[in-house]
């Protein structure tokens, strides 16, 4: 059975399945008591429709420190004894706050330790861009992430997407970041009330095409399903594909859509230098060159810092319009294989 969910909704129906059916999921952070997860105005809407503090009562929902060191650090310790922390971050830039515990704690704990330690924990983090909140709370930073081998990155793009992925993560025995774009938080669709898991590394196509195919990360993923649409009415057939996860990510999945098309274009919210888009580009170059039929085109948001202001910010990031004029530019200098 389906009912329709925010993304925040289904953020939050994922949660409490998790810790209905395991009590080792406790949820940490700044202000989660009452802010957060408790029963004030804005934390009902931060928690996903929900009292979990009432539910789950303050053993298992638990307040921290102002300090992202802490935090993580703590969230390793108990992971490594046996519990299953779920770590809300809120702002991904407060991850770097955190940056020793991720890359010299976390990631590198199973192997330190020949693989007898596990860190089974999830942290989640808001991407706040294009809200006009500033270079300080503006940065999407899954690329520099996935340059640290033993962290697993998942950037759902869907209410759906997103039950499922959190799910698999807070099963997963790897430290797993979750990197949720804000402007998506009130996204609804039906979702599937009933428990499921997407596995980790499983991409999905949205639009089935054969002229071009648009691989599109995060928040750029409705932009891309639109600017495919709009395409649609010129004539041209595009395929939109969503990794869904960039660690591990779905090279196959990539890979047979640009074999089918000939084509790709990379819509990213991240800034163009060390993206995810310059990894798909380089994958695809490596391993699908054949298939290609003209230059890959990244669309992505310039290297450089968020301007406060909405009027300059506005324009930053891929959108439907930059999205289509990017596939149109590649589409004229086709050449036949």
């Amino acid at each position: 059975m389906k009912s329709v969910m925010s993304y925040l909704g289904a953020i939050g129906a994922a949660q409490r399945e998790a810790m209905d059916a395991d009590e080792r999921v406790i949820i940490i952070g700044e202000d989660v008591e009452a802010n957060v997860y408790g029963t004030t105005g804005a934390g009902k809407a931060r928690a996903a429709e929900g009292d979990f503090l009432q539910r789950y009562g303050k053993n298992r929902i638990r307040n921290t420190p102002i300090s992202e060191e802490i935090i993580v650090g703590a969230a390793a310790g108990a992971a490594m004894t046996g519990l299953r922390p779920i770590v809300d971050l809120s702002y991904s830039s407060f991850t770097y706050l955190a940056m020793d515990q991720f890359v010299n704690q976390i990631a590198k704990n199973r192997f330190m330790f020949g693989g007898q330690a596990s860190i089974p924990v999830v942290f989640r983090s808001a991407m706040f861009y294009g809200l006009n909140t500033g270079a300080h709370h503006s940065d999407r930073p899954y690329p520099m992430y996935m340059n640290v081998p033993g962290l697993k990155i998942i950037t759902p793009a869907s209410p759906s997407d997103a039950k499922g992925l959190l799910r698999s993560a807070i099963d997963s025995d790897d430290p797993v970041l979750i990197f949720e774009a804000c402007p998506l938080w009130p996204m609804k669709e039906e979702v599937e009330e009933d428990e499921y898991w997407i596995p980790l590394g499983v991409g999905r196509t949205l639009r089935e095409g054969s002229d071009l195919t648009i691989v599109a990360i995060s928040g750029s993923v409705p932009e891309a399903v639109a600017a495919a649409d709009e395409l649609a009415k010129e004539g041209i057939s595009v395929e939109v594909f969503d990794p869904r996860t960039l660690v591990p990510m779905d090279v196959a999945g990539i890979m047979n859509s640009v074999a089918r098309t000939g084509r790709l274009v990379i819509a990213d919210p991240a800034h163009q230098t060390c993206s995810a888009a310059a990894e798909i580009s380089a994958l695809v170059a490596e391993h699908a060159w054949d298939s290609l039929k003209a230059p890959i085109k990244r669309v992505t948001t310039p290297d450089t810092q968020i301007p406060f202001s909405p009027a300059l910010e506005k324009h930053l990031y891929p959108n439907r319009v930059s999205i289509a004029a990017a596939a149109r530019s590649i589409l004229q200098v086709s050449q036949p294989v």
